[in-house]
């Protein structure tokens, strides 16, 4: 599916590495004027809640229709030990995206996120480094995998592009089937 987003603006926090770098180079590919913003995990947190906030109320002041994606996990369906605290923050931002879904969707602006399994970014990659742990983590997935960066930037642009003009408040898992097992 060749996306088009020729004269279009994005916003893309969290930049810097991983699944925004690459989303980053996705929307320029595909044509977009993309503005991109880096700040360590806590600071992304608030500031994706912010950004979001200032983007929104610049779309509606100008009447134009737009989508946001959050990007999430899957953890902020399911308990996994010793995440708590980012776990807690990922479900915080599946309700953030549906309150934003519902308060933005009369102004046109839909809102969704994504919800990956473990991605293989250079973080991906310092929680799958114990072998053992991973060949344990990757059985409880029925592909028996984890994702690539490119499976997550994938549905971004997908929840980002007109064809899905109907989907908001919800979220695209990315998680070989996690959820399933």
């Amino acid at each position: 599916m060749k996306l088009n987003f020729s004269g279009l603006r994005a916003l893309v926090t969290g930049a810097g590495k991983g699944i925004g770098r690459d989303t980053v180079k996705a929307l320029h590919a595909s044509g977009a004027k993309v503005v991109a913003v880096t700040r360590t995990n806590s600071d992304l947190v608030s500031l994706a809640k912010e950004v979001s906030q200032m983007v929104a109320r610049d779309m509606i002041n100008r009447g134009v229709p737009g989508s946001i994606v959050n990007v999430s996990s899957m953890v902020a369906h399911v308990t996994f030990p010793n995440l708590i605290t980012y776990s807690s923050t990922k479900g915080a931002m599946t309700m953030l995206t549906k309150a934003m879904a519902m308060e933005l969707g009369p102004h046109k602006i839909r809102v969704n996120s994504v919800n990956p399994t473990v991605v293989l970014t250079d973080m991906g990659k310092k929680v799958s480094a114990d072998p053992e742990f991973a060949r344990k983590l990757k059985e409880r997935h029925p592909l028996r995998k984890f994702a690539e960066v490119e499976d997550v930037v994938n549905s971004i642009l997908f929840l980002l592009s007109d064809r899905s003009a109907s989907t908001s408040g919800g979220g695209i898992l990315v998680d070989a089937g996690y959820l399933a097992s």
